[in-house]
């Protein structure tokens, strides 16, 4: 990817070390439960359990001024999120009213390391990153990167999907999905179809990553750089989807395969959904729900 150069994000918060301070716990399904229940159950679902916040939300996530003294290395991934966020910024406010006539309001964008609080909950760095819609930011530990490099997805555009994804996350939320999404899991039976509701949640957010993709170049703001992905990058990006596939995660982890628990989808499904993103360009292309006769 051709980054260096490219506009940079001003919505980007380095928290360091456990940022933003503790809350206490919150109100789930009519018991009380940790926060750390309750981030948990946000990234298994893709969904916000239903709460009612026991305590104030932190005044303040963070500022930069609060974050550690990061190492050069650190310092250059964080400014490639940062035009990363950026691009994703331009492409959805060019798309959104285009597509769906609505203005595009951009996230948040948190880096922290080992710990942070959100409105969503205590999360760990080890839970991978994620969005919260409560406060509309994504959250990112830096580490995950090399993660993402021991599990077969290396290069700068396998990062930059992830980033892709959880922004798409934050494009349902704007659209609303989210929300009917959130109304439907109260009315299922049943663990396998709130489950089964995740996956095409999360299916939907790779195939937003998709049109960020296909819409990037074109809308890319950079000093003397024509294009921010390259022909060669696409395949690390096709990577990055197929590694955190559930039906792999769960293979690598204890040997076999339960796709009624699946919550992210299969990595064929996460391959095939970006990859109609991308080629597609269209927000309508996207529909994982509509595909799978789910009417939100």
């Amino acid at each position: 990817m051709e980054w260096q150069g490219g506009r940079r994000s001003d919505n980007v918060d380095d928290v360091g070390r456990g940022g933003g301070g503790f809350g206490r716990p919150l109100a789930f399904g009519g018991g009380a439960i940790g926060i750390i229940g309750a981030i948990l159950f946000y990234l298994l679902t893709g969904q916000v359990p239903d709460v009612q916040q026991q305590a104030q939300a932190p005044s303040q996530v963070g500022t930069q001024s609060q974050a550690q003294q990061r190492s050069p290395a650190q310092q250059e991934q964080k400014e490639f999120v940062s035009v990363i966020l950026a691009s994703t910024e331009d492409t959805w406010t060019a798309v959104l009213p285009q597509q769906a006539r609505i203005q595009y309001q951009p996230p948040r964008l948190t880096l922290f390391d080992g710990a942070v609080q959100s409105a969503c909950g205590f999360a760990q760095a080890a839970m991978g990153p994620f969005y919260c819609p409560g406060d509309q930011r994504v959250y990112l530990d830096l580490s995950f990167f090399e993660q993402l490099s021991r599990m077969g997805a290396p290069g700068d555009f396998a990062r930059a999907y992830v980033i892709a994804h959880e922004v798409g996350h934050h494009v349902q939320n704007l659209l609303g999905i989210e929300r009917r999404v959130m109304q439907l899991r109260r009315s299922v039976g049943s663990r396998e179809d709130s489950n089964a509701l995740s996956v095409l949640t999360e299916l939907q957010a790779d195939c937003y990553a998709g049109v960020w993709a296909h819409h990037a170049n074109a809308n890319y703001k950079s000093s003397g750089k024509e294009q921010l992905i390259q022909p060669s990058d696409i395949e690390s990006g096709i990577a990055a989807a197929a590694s955190v596939g559930d039906d792999r995660l769960q293979r690598q982890s204890r040997g076999y395969v339960t796709p009624e628990s699946f919550t992210h989808g299969s990595s064929a499904q996460r391959v095939s959904w970006f990859k109609t993103g991308m080629q597609t360009g269209e927000l309508r292309a996207c529909d994982t729900f509509g595909k799978a006769g789910v009417r939100l």
